[in-house]
């Protein structure tokens, strides 16, 4: 068994753990529904928090423990460092919460896919005996959608019948994959891509100083998006995409290869270099096609990035082209990567046929 200890599944590569942050920041409506159902008695037992990966719903769970926990009768789910509760929920060791994640294989120190039927039979023991001090006890599960179908059908158990004074907080990144009897008993708070003023607060908290609207463009409202572009020069390669389509058919071809070149990079900490380079096509791909239909989108992602999308894809001809390319090229990208292509040679590839095709 390796003596390094796993990552923490629920954690963005590059930020602190969400049980650390004091307060969240934007999704007013999902935490004025739930503070109008706590104050008004009508808190569920199970609360199903959803959205796109990276939006902050770990985020949006832990302040509610926090609330919880601490009583439960202030305004807002910002959170006192200073409080005992608070200080013990941040170094896990708060007797009245329960974190449910991924674990650690036993063998091989490394996490597991999925959360196993084992983990949930834990959360039956903690809610079934009695927690020091009394009174509710809140359980996390993150991310719900990755339990296996034994662990499911448990936690069903739990939420069918669910003993006094618990709250169960289910954080889940694609909802559509849990047992729909589960969705049924939860009340679901939906949170939505985060605005670029809400995202440059979070980034600049963060201390990430990088153009926050420009992230907050190419990441669609994600902050864990935002910050693995940022760990890997995302918007640097973006904004060398851009210059690449500037004046189709013609192309430098020198900085496609090197770019290709650089897409066969080793994976390192923040991610896969080949990934990031796939990601941010499809990205500009995605952003034409939307330019077609709707004109260029703003904030532009990267200089000059409204007038090349605007020259590419100048009506809806060409944003059906655009799409088009972009469904071509997410499935060549897989299918390269199955059979372990060159990615440097399918990259440059890629770049040179989306080059010269024609934009109507």
């Amino acid at each position: 068994m390796s003596d390094a200890a796993p990552p923490e599944p629920d954690r963005i590569p590059g930020a602190p753990h969400p049980r650390h942050a004091r307060r969240v920041v934007g999704h007013n409506a999902a935490i004025a529904g739930f503070l109008q159902a706590a104050h008004a008695r009508r808190l569920h037992h199970g609360w199903l928090i959803t959205g796109p990966r990276g939006t902050g719903k770990a985020t949006l769970a832990w302040a509610i423990a926090k609330w919880l926990l601490s009583d439960g009768d202030a305004a807002d789910l910002g959170s006192d460092p200073d409080n005992p509760v608070v200080r013990r929920i941040r170094a896990l060791s708060e007797p009245r919460l329960q974190l449910i994640r991924r674990p650690a294989d036993d063998k091989t120190g490394r996490l597991r896919n999925e959360i196993t039927v084992d983990e949930i039979r834990r959360l039956h023991g903690f809610f079934h005996l009695s927690a020091a001090g009394g009174g509710r006890r809140v359980a996390i599960v993150d991310a719900a959608d990755e339990m296996n179908g034994a662990a499911a059908n448990a936690l069903l158990k739990l939420l069918e019948e669910p003993p006094p004074d618990a709250t169960l907080l289910l954080v889940a990144h694609q909802p559509a994959r849990l047992l729909p009897t589960i969705r049924s008993r939860c009340r679901e708070l939906r949170l939505h891509p985060l605005p670029p003023e809400d995202m440059a607060q979070v980034l600049a908290g963060l201390g990430v100083e990088q153009d926050a609207a420009q992230l907050a463009a190419l990441s669609g409202g994600s902050v864990g998006e935002a910050l693995r572009l940022a760990g890997q020069d995302g918007l640097a390669l973006y904004e060398q995409i851009v210059r690449l389509f500037a004046d189709p058919p013609r192309m430098d071809r020198r900085a496609a290869a090197e770019m290709a070149n650089a897409a066969a990079g080793r994976a390192n900490a923040e991610g896969d270099s080949f990934d990031l380079m796939i990601t941010l096509l499809d990205r500009f791909l995605t952003r034409a096609a939307r330019t077609g239909l709707m004109g260029a989108p703003l904030p532009e992602a990267a200089e000059d990035e409204a007038e090349v999308l605007s020259r590419l894809s100048p009506d809806q001809a060409a944003a059906r082209h655009w799409a088009s390319a972009q469904a071509e090229l997410s499935a060549r990208a897989r299918a390269g990567r199955a059979v372990n292509l060159d990615p440097s040679a399918l990259v440059l590839d890629m770049l040179v046929g989306l080059a010269h095709r024609p934009a109507t």
